[in-house]
């Protein structure tokens, strides 16, 4: 059974709070808490997300095969570092590699960036595994997990008693210990999907990468599912439909000025680490 459907976080539960206290907590939090520009509101703080990020983290990696061999892993992280300059993440961004046959990336909160190993043997080239990266980081960089945690607890702040809370960087500390999903179910919103498709093809173009490798790494990804059912997460499956991400992705594309001349497709590199990872790197 993958790792990942045995990871999950410790629940906690609340007493409700009076209606009339539920008012006055709702209208705290919209005061409080400002809309960034085009990232919407957030309850959590930057150190707040990178706390929850590292806790999450952590978890993972006491269950996951994080793949140490020091070729694979600096490069993969030198990959992830070379397209999070292009984003401005509000946080430093770390990308590690899990040994799994399962096709799978995800992002924690606070720039926490995880890839399979069966995306870089899929990988028919370096932008190609880039275009996964790049996408990730989109999530990362523009918060995603906290946003999405923020928009379910905002509805459900009538049930926090007051005596509960020590500002808002208690209530965000809660939200840490009440977690009650596994990675495996941190799922975006469609539409946080197709931002992160948004940003991440912006990311591959400026970092000097073939974006059409978006394209083809999409339809490699569905080859594969309808090859081999289930060989692909449904944290993937999950995503908007396939021929849909395709055509918004194709129509981006189209708008994008770089010359095609200039575009990286393969490295040495990349050939050199996936014939390690393909020999079953450590």
């Amino acid at each position: 059974m993958e790792w990942m459907s045995r990871f999950a976080f410790r629940t906690q539960s609340f007493v409700a709070a009076t209606p009339l206290l539920a008012v006055g907590i709702l209208a705290c939090a919209l005061s409080a808490v400002a809309a960034e520009p085009g990232k919407g509101v957030n309850l959590y703080s930057i150190p707040q997300e990178i706390a929850l990020g590292r806790q999450m983290a952590a978890e993972v990696e006491k269950q996951a095969h994080v793949v140490n061999d020091p070729i694979v892993a600096e490069y993969i992280n030198r990959l992830g570092q070379n397209l999070a300059l292009q984003a401005n993440a509000p946080f430093p961004v770390t990308v590690k590699m899990i040994r799994s046959d399962e096709v799978n990336a995800f992002t924690l909160p606070g720039g926490f960036v995880y890839v399979n190993s069966s995306l870089m043997k899929m990988a028919d080239n370096e932008a190609e595994l880039a275009s996964v990266v790049a996408h990730e980081i989109g999530h990362a960089a523009a918060r995603h997990a906290t946003r999405q945690a923020t928009r379910g607890k905002l509805s459900k702040l009538a049930a926090i008693p007051l005596t509960a809370l020590t500002g808002w960087g208690g209530f965000a500390a809660r939200q840490v210990a009440g977690a009650a999903a596994p990675v495996a179910g941190l799922s975006f919103s469609r539409e946080f999907e197709t931002e992160a498709d948004r940003l991440g093809l912006g990311y591959l173009s400026e970092a000097g990468y073939d974006p059409n490798a978006s394209v083809e790494m999409f339809e490699r990804i569905a080859s594969m599912e309808r090859k081999t059912p289930g060989a692909v997460a449904k944290l993937f499956l999950s995503h908007p439909p396939m021929g849909d991400r395709i055509l918004k992705t194709q129509a981006a594309i189209a708008k994008l000025t770089r010359e095609a001349t200039a575009y990286i497709v393969n490295t040495s590199d990349f050939e050199t680490v996936r014939a390690r990872v393909m020999a079953g790197a450590e």
